[in-house]
């Protein structure tokens, strides 16, 4: 059915207590936005379909479009919960957060391998990336240079 992986990751931060944190749902968010590619390609080829004459789509497009759009929202209720705990920790803890919560961010820790200079992060940060420094980096901005060799994974 429509929308099932989305409404989970509502339910599961309503099932997290207020002040908790709960993993990031990495798995959760990637399938999400693997059924919506698949619903907006399914409904591209029914549009042009649509367009010559087979009026008998419209019902069905109409129906997938408001699953893309349903699912959307669930995303982005889930991203935006998170920022506001996150936010609330930070007004709690300060700039420093206990282990027990920065394992539940989606940020990984990575230990530099080599002398690779200043990283520079879609936002416009520069990371001085030394030999043996640690950092703690959302994945996908750092899993080239792990492919490279030059970052690498710390497993705590």
């Amino acid at each position: 059915m429509f929308c099932e992986k989305a409404i989970e990751l509502i339910r599961e931060l309503h099932r997290a207590s207020d002040g908790q944190l709960p993993a990031f749902n990495e798995d959760g968010i990637r399938q999400v936005l693997e059924e919506m590619k698949a619903l907006y390609e399914q409904n591209q080829a029914d549009v042009n379909e649509a367009k010559s004459g087979h009026s008998e789509l419209i019902p069905t497009i109409k129906i997938r479009h408001c699953s893309l759009l349903r699912n959307r929202r669930c995303i982005v209720a889930y991203l935006y919960d998170r920022l506001l705990r996150i936010r609330a920790l930070r007004w709690e803890y300060g700039s420093v957060l206990p282990n027990v919560v920065r394992f539940h961010m989606s940020a990984e820790e990575v230990r530099c391998l080599k002398d690779y200079g200043e990283f520079e992060i879609d936002d416009g940060t520069t990371i001085l990336l030394k030999k043996n420094s640690q950092h703690f980096l959302p994945r996908w901005k750092c899993e080239q240079l792990i492919r490279q060799g030059i970052l690498e994974h710390v497993l705590s």
